[in-house]
C-alpha cells in the first residue's frame, strides 16, 4: 500500500552545511562582525535559519541588535549562491525516484526559509519529486511545532517522516506519525539514543525499509 512520505531536506537528502556557511560566513565578513568556523555553523542546524542566526551572533559576542541585517545578509548569499547538485547524498536521488515508482507521494517538510528550499530543490534537480513543499517560513511556526509536518502530509491517512535529527525526531512525536533516521546527517545526540522506527545509513536501504512499513 502506498504511504504520503515527507522528508526533511538539509542533513537528510542534501548536505547544506557547505552552502549555509557560505551564507553566515559572507554576511559576517561584510558587516565586519567576528567570524565562525565550518564546524560550529553544522552544529546550530536543526531549528531553522532565524535560530542559526541568534546562536552565531551569541557565539560571535554580538548583540542580537544585528539579527535582522544578519539574517538579509545571509539569505542573499544563500539564494543567490546555487546549491552544488553533488550536495546531495549518494543514493538519495535513486531512492526517491524508487519511492515514486512504488507509488508513493512524496512532500517536503523543512525548517530551511521556503524561497531557499525552492532555490535548493531547483539547483540539485530535487524538485520534480515533491508534491508539496513546506519551508521553515511557510507556516507561523517552525518544527517541533507539528503543524509543518501536518500540512506537508496534507491529511494523508497512511504517512511517513524521513529526517535525521533531534528536532525531526520530535516534530514527528509531536504530530503522532511514524519516522525513519538517516544515520549520517545532522545531530548531536547519537541515534541509538533516540527513538525512531528504524534507521538507515545509506540511502540505498531506504525503499525497503519504507516496504516493510508500507
Amino acid at each position: 500500500m502506498s504511504l504520503t512520505i515527507a522528508f526533511d531536506l538539509d542533513g537528510t537528502l542534501i548536505d547544506s552545511v557547505p552552502h549555509i556557511h557560505h551564507g553566515v560566513a559572507s554576511a559576517l565578513a561584510e558587516m565586519s562582525l567576528p567570524g565562525i568556523d565550518r564546524h560550529t555553523t553544522q552544529g546550530f542546524v536543526g531549528r531553522g535559519l532565524p535560530i542559526l542566526l541568534e546562536r552565531v551572533l551569541d557565539h560571535v559576542g554580538v548583540s542580537q541588535d544585528h539579527h535582522a541585517e544578519l539574517t538579509r545578509r545571509t539569505m542573499h548569499h544563500y539564494v543567490n549562491m546555487p546549491s552544488d547538485p553533488d550536495s546531495v547524498y549518494p543514493g538519495a536521488r535513486e531512492a526517491l525516484t524508487a519511492l515514486q515508482e512504488a507509488g508513493h507521494r512524496l512532500t517536503l517538510c523543512t525548517n530551511k526559509p521556503h524561497e531557499a528550499t525552492l532555490s535548493a530543490l531547483r539547483d540539485t534537480g530535487l524538485a520534480p519529486f515533491f508534491e508539496v513543499v513546506i519551508g521553515g517560513d511557510s507556516l507561523p511556526t517552525r518544527k517541533p511545532d507539528p503543524a509543518m509536518l501536518h500540512a506537508a502530509l496534507d491529511g494523508a491517512s497512511r504517512a511517513l517522516y524521513v529526517g535525521d535529527s533531534e528536532t525531526d525526531v520530535e516534530t514527528a512525536q509531536n504530530a503522532g506519525i511514524p519516522f525513519l533516521l538517516f544515520t549520517e546527517g545532522y545531530r548531536k545526540t547519537p541515534v541509538g539514543d533516540l527513538p525512531h522506527r528504524a534507521s538507515f545509513a545509506d540511502h540505498a536501504d531506504l525503499p525497503a525499509l519504507v516496504a516493510d512499513l508500507a
